[in-house]
């Protein structure tokens, strides 16, 4: 906690170091301005201090946290962006004498604005920019009952990021009803650390309507293991209230089992895991299990992780088609690339190996940040042809 507290402060305050210096100073020499400047520094540094005090601070002030750190990305983007364009343009002068160094301070503020504006976007628009994507799996081993069979797929809610909001899980709702799917499936992370962030929301989720039903799988951050718990027990009923909640809610939990789906005279296996995920992420996943019984059929797989598909499901079994999410993209998408390329090979959209496949959802939700900028939270209509 230290060193990454060390990190922070380091971080805010390399560039509101430059920027004193090389033009604070140099414009003003009110020791009241000067004195100002360094405020909105202070108090982020005051807050971070408080809100990331002792155990649990996620849970604890999930709000808090959230605001505070789009108040620093706001002040420290903005002026990293001016300070890297103000030293590009202090080392082409010193290369070309002739060359001045006013042009880059320039483009360095109109990139700093654009970056502002862009995050205040992300924050107060973009975590609840819902987006409809309609996307179809071919195969020709789809039961002919199952041709235009339309799957919708949510991913990462992370519940505990919306408490005191619950407006747009409202609007969610009717969007995803109003799609008319035949089946809905919900592929891991409902909450961010406790269960109890289901309080309040139940009877919303509860709303959500297929002819097929509601089946879910549980992610990473369901299993509470980023909470601090006072004891082995309080831990273990934690989890029994989550599987409570969705079986009142009308949602069908699938732990490494499965479930046979009727449609025109035609069955198929829906499978679902516990969350399978590469260290430091937990592994509880038994997919020899949930797949006995499914021998010979068509089998379509929830798994919470996409690195599950190549790791397990592509060399140690048949599975035609894979639904996960997890990555989020990292809640940012620009130019049509994401920081979640550098940690996951399969991280957003449709992947093929053959005529077997993967779709990973980008989310619905947020971790921390209160933030999406391209990578707008996902509602996935998926139609299997045959």
């Amino acid at each position: 906690m230290h060193r990454i507290t060390l990190l922070f402060i380091l971080f805010l305050l390399i560039p509101d170091v430059y920027i004193y210096f090389v033009y604070i100073v140099r414009r003003t020499k009110s020791l009241l301005l000067r004195s100002l400047y360094w405020l909105p520094t202070i108090l982020l540094i005051v807050g971070y201090l408080y809100f990331m005090t002792g155990d649990n601070a996620m849970s604890n002030h999930t709000q808090g946290i959230g605001r505070l750190a789009i108040a620093i990305i706001l002040f420290v983007i903005p002026k990293t962006i001016l300070m890297l364009c103000s030293l590009i343009g202090v080392l082409v002068h010193f290369i070309i004498r002739r060359c001045p160094r006013s042009p880059f301070t320039a483009i360095g503020l109109v990139l700093g604005a654009i970056s502002f504006c862009n995050i205040l976007y992300g924050t107060l628009v973009g975590v609840s920019r819902f987006e409809v994507k309609e996307v179809e799996y071919h195969s020709a081993n789809l039961p002919k009952g199952f041709d235009g069979y339309r799957i919708l797929q949510i991913s990462d809610l992370h519940i505990g990021s919306w408490q005191g909001n619950p407006e747009p899980i409202k609007r969610l709702v009717d969007l995803i009803n109003a799609q008319k799917p035949d089946l809905i499936v919900f592929t891991g992370d409902l909450v961010n650390q406790q269960s109890h962030e289901l309080d309040g929301f139940q009877q919303i989720l509860s709303q959500l309507h297929a002819p097929d039903g509601v089946y879910s799988i549980l992610g990473n951050h369901d299993y509470g293991s980023y909470y601090h718990w006072p004891s082995p027990e309080a831990e273990a009923q934690n989890m029994v209230y989550l599987k409570e909640q969705q079986k009142a809610m009308g949602w069908k939990l699938l732990n490494n089992e499965h479930d046979i789906l009727h449609h025109r005279g035609d069955s198929i296996a829906l499978i679902g895991v516990e969350n399978d995920g590469e260290p430091p992420f937990s592994q509880f996943a038994d997919l020899p299990r949930a797949m006995q019984g499914t021998e010979g059929m068509f089998q379509i797989l929830l798994s919470h992780n996409p690195t599950h598909w190549r790791r397990e499901v592509l060399p140690k079994s048949d599975i035609s088609l894979m639904l996960a999410g997890h990555t989020h993209a990292m809640q940012g998408i620009l130019f049509g690339h994401s920081l979640a390329e550098l940690l996951y090979p399969e991280w957003r959209g449709m992947y093929y190996e053959g005529d077997r496949a993967l779709y990973v959802n980008i989310g619905i939700g947020y971790v921390g940040l209160p933030f999406r900028f391209g990578a707008w939270p996902e509602i996935t209509v998926l139609t299997l042809r045959k």
